[in-house]
């Protein structure tokens, strides 16, 4: 199988949602040696971190896919015009696993995403509202069209369940390890 993942995140180090991508492709490095794994990385100005160059140097199955887009233009393409398919910019892929502020529409692959809270539904009074909006287009297309959300949380999974309307069986819960 060949599975994308954007970890575009990791480039805000010590981030929680760099934190969960992080350890998810490190852990999936080391133990996993039979499927196909494409890193999509893409900032303007950030640098890839130097675990995601590790991870492709030592394991034969990862591939460090590079692109020099500001994720303004991705916000852009994907949650409000939700055009150019991620296959477009990685190849085919399977499956593809987004996370936090981008949510790519795919040509074929299963969509897979991380969603780390609801924290804009429950006190958007407390958020900027351009991140209330931002955060709220991306999750429309979130619950339109991911065919598994990772939740991790039991709580981001009720939330996910009460606020959205998503199903259970859509929902999954994988807590962050350190």
């Amino acid at each position: 199988m060949k599975i994308g993942i954007d970890i575009s995140q990791t480039a805000y180090e010590n981030t929680g949602v760099a934190n969960y991508v992080q350890n998810l492709v490190e852990n999936l490095a080391a133990v996993d040696k039979k499927n196909e794994y494409i890193l999509f990385f893409s900032s303007l100005r950030k640098k890839v971190p130097q675990f995601a160059k590790d991870i492709a140097e030592r394991n034969k199955n990862f591939t460090l896919n590079l692109k020099k887009m500001p994720s303004t233009m991705l916000d852009v393409f994907w949650n409000q015009l939700h055009i150019m398919p991620i296959e477009e910019l990685i190849g085919p892929v399977d499956v593809f696993v987004s996370s936090d502020w981008t949510q790519p529409p795919t040509k074929r692959a299963k969509k897979v995403t991380i969603l780390y809270d609801l924290i804009v539904y429950r006190y958007p009074e407390e958020t900027h509202s351009r991140i209330v909006q931002t955060q709220r287009r991306r999750l429309n297309w979130v619950k339109k069209e991911c065919d598994q959300i990772i939740c991790i949380s039991d709580q981001t999974r009720t939330d996910a369940i009460e606020i959205l309307g998503i199903k259970r069986d859509r929902l999954s819960v994988a807590s962050p390890g350190m």
